[in-house]
């Protein structure tokens, strides 16, 4: 991995990888002029792969941009969506891993400028927030032009790309846990066809976990030859590599939850020996969680005439990844899984892996512009798209007995041999089209269908073939008081490669969402949407709660919910983002030791979220300040023979930022308070731990 020394070398380069042209473009602007860009109501792609304005979509959409979640001091892209309606986000805590976030009830699918990312779980290392312009959140189905995807959700990543106008920054980051970065954001145009953006992030720090580090090197150059106005083809490169480890150690809930918290628990006792510290760290100092990611994407658009344009893009992604993750085991008995009566020693699992993960995806489609009468048009949209990825993976599994409650755990036991190779591919092809229909600008109609071909092989060459045909009808209008009302019906299917206990290969999960809502604009600061849903999923993937190792498919799951979400910026730069949900995910059909009607473990029924944010100018000066609330409710675990209950909890978050010409110094604070808080704990066992409170200093020099 990356020395020292290296991090240097590339500081060095990203702090004077503003090319030559650029440097003298910006010297030729003036100091004074700024401009503000607001990015709260764009048009997006992620809802129909076109460009469209976010209030002729029937279907809620949220945009979140660079500036946006900058200022309210995300750090990964789980935290990106944390004032976001229908979201719950890190949804397992604070996980150096994964980003893990609920819409709607339901994990949702990412991509990455319009093609899906992640495949199987812990084989690829989180993306980088600050490599993004802009996150795009699509609540509810959307795999009619997308392929495969969750019922839940659809989280489309926007690459940050070249600009024809030169700028750029350059920042110096110092926080909590020794937090210590430098980022830097360079773009402008190398002639009147060229322009080119190089960003990047060199990042030593450590975690809220003992012996964790958060170590990260980002590089994502990118060119955009546009020969005319009609024509853009961008190529985008990213290099990410992160040496870190797991802050998730998956602790006993007798020794998280309050003990003083007489509702938190059916049969699980708290510990005697008390609550176990955030900083706790179950493995050994060194184990690993590393990763290293190289894509190539290219985006290519071309406009024939006013009728026709054809729009392609294309990537391929090579990941790997290095890991031990320690756990104890809280699983075979959760109500005691002490091994002596003074409740310390505890069996200890060591899991080491090590693999990755190639993706190849393409997706081209043909957009057709036309009038069918003198009051109705027509943008037409026929793509066929391409999706190949193959997982690899050498696992060891071993156990040993620790103190759970020793100052240091350290017993220098090593993992055991790597064992063979695994690996599992799966493609896909499919065709779509969609046909978004304009009724003399104030009625707006989307219709599209789509057929795949999904064909899974696994290491000892068992092949499963899917196929289906997705759909989805959606609405939007325009009535008085510029309030627009709109329905839709969506539906989603999500293969699910592997196999069950039995060797059975799991069925992909299926599911339709009918959803009925309103987005009021009174005027173009102002989004209020308001909407409610009908979601109904098949052969969803749960725990075995009578083997926590093993995964199946429980039946079926039904998720009902409001939401509502405004984003309003008042005369004076005054800033005011307000969303609520509320939300039952319940198992309408399921096996014996599932109970019917309860709601979903770890999907709380309650999330609300404030963000206010002030801008004051003076002259040369400028001071914002910031500061948001989130809840989210309380919520619970249930199998055979125990219940938990994860306690609701109120995190809050501050900024405050003074800017004088381009240059700026800035200081967040996430969990302001300090809260201390089980963001979930599993019947099964075990508990993870919510964020602490981060605060970091932010001293940028723009360009």
């Amino acid at each position: 991995m990356i020395d020292s020394v290296s991090k240097t070398a590339i500081i060095i380069a990203l702090a004077a990888g503003a090319p030559p042209l650029l440097a003298q473009e910006v010297a030729e602007q003036s100091e004074n002029d700024t401009i503000v860009v607001n990015g709260y109501f764009e048009t997006v792609t992620a809802g129909t792969k076109t460009d469209t304005p976010l209030i002729e979509v029937p279907q809620p959409i949220s945009v979140i941009t660079d500036d946006t979640f900058t200022d309210q001091g995300a750090l990964n892209i789980a935290e990106t969506l944390r004032y976001v309606a229908g979201v719950q986000s890190s949804s397992y805590g604070l996980d150096s891993r994964v980003d893990s976030q609920f819409v709607r009830g339901i994990s949702p699918v990412q991509y990455r400028d319009g093609m899906r990312e992640l495949f199987g779980f812990y084989n690829s290392i989180t993306a980088d927030p600050y490599a993004f312009s802009r996150v795009e959140l699509v609540r509810g189905p959307a795999s009619v032009l997308f392929g495969q995807g969750s019922i839940g959700g659809l989280l489309n990543l926007v690459s940050k790309t070249p600009e024809f106008q030169a700028g750029g920054e350059i920042a110096l980051r110092y926080g909590s846990f020794d937090r210590k970065e430098v980022l830097a954001d360079f773009t402008g145009p190398l002639s009147d066809t060229l322009a080119v953006r190089l960003t990047g992030r060199v990042r030593d720090a450590d975690t809220q976990t003992d012996f964790v580090p958060d170590d990260r090197v980002l590089i994502a150059p990118s060119i955009t030859w546009q020969p005319t106005m009609d024509t853009t083809l961008t190529l985008i490169g990213n290099y990410q590599e992160d040496d870190g480890g797991s802050v998730q150690q998956f602790l006993p809930v007798g020794s998280v939850l309050p003990d003083d918290d007489a509702e938190s628990t059916r049969n699980i006792e708290a510990n005697p020996n008390g609550r176990l510290p955030y900083s706790t760290f179950l493995g050994e100092p060194g184990d690993p969680y590393d990763g290293r990611i190289l894509s190539g994407t290219a985006l290519l658009n071309h406009r024939f005439n006013d009728t026709v344009r054809v729009q392609a893009r294309t990537r391929y992604i090579d990941s790997d990844i290095n890991s031990v993750v320690r756990y104890p085991n809280s699983y075979t008995n959760p109500f005691n899984p002490f091994l002596d009566d003074d409740r310390r020693l505890i069996t200890r699992y060591t899991a080491a892996d090590r693999g990755g993960i190639d993706v190849f995806s393409a997706d081209g489609g043909v957009g057709l512009d036309f009038n069918t009468g003198s009051a109705i048009r027509h943008e037409l949209l026929v793509g066929v798209d391409y999706l190949w990825n193959e997982t690899n993976r050498r696992s060891s599994f071993t156990q040993d007995t620790i103190d759970l409650y020793a100052d240091r755990i350290s017993n220098g036991f090593e993992p055991a041999p790597l064992g063979a190779l695994s690996t599992a591919s799966q493609s896909q092809i499919g065709i779509y089209a969609q046909d978004q229909i304009s009724f003399a600008e104030r009625v707006h109609l989307v219709i599209g269908g789509r057929q795949d071909w999904v064909d899974d092989t696994s290491t000892a060459g068992i092949e499963q073939d899917t196929d289906a045909f997705t759909w989805r009808a959606g609405i939007i209008g325009e009535l008085a008081f510029d309030i627009h009302p709109f329905f839709s019906y969506t539906e989603s299917f999500l293969p699910v490669a592997g196999f069950d206990r039995a060797g059975q290969g799991y069925r992909p999960q299926r599911g339709t969402q009918y959803e009925i809502g309103a987005k009021w604009r009174p005027d173009r600061n102002t989004l209020v949407t308001v909407t409610g849903y009908d979601i109904t999923e098949q052969n969803r993937l749960i725990n075995d709660p009578t083997d926590p190792t093993n995964r199946i498919q429980a039946g079926e799951l039904q998720s009902r919910g409001i939401e509502f979400e405004a984003q309003r910026i008042l005369p004076g730069n005054f800033t005011v983002l307000a969303n609520y949900s509320y939300n039952e995910a319940e198992l309408t059909e399921a096996s014996a030791q599932f109970q019917i009607g309860e709601q979903l473990e770890n999907v709380p029924r309650h999330n609300a979220s404030l963000w206010l944010s002030k801008r004051i100018a003076m002259d040369d000066w400028a001071l914002t300040l910031g500061g948001g609330a989130r809840y989210a409710g309380e919520n619970f675990s249930r199998n055979a023979l125990n219940v938990v209950r994860t306690p609701d909890v109120t995190t809050f978050d501050a900024y405050a930022e003074v800017t004088y010409g381009k240059t700026s110094i800035a200081v967040n604070a996430n969990n302001l308070t300090d809260e201390r808080y089980p963001a979930a704990c599993l019947a099964r066992g075990d508990c993870f731990l919510g964020a602490q409170r981060n605060v970091f200093v932010t001293l940028t020099q723009g360009f």
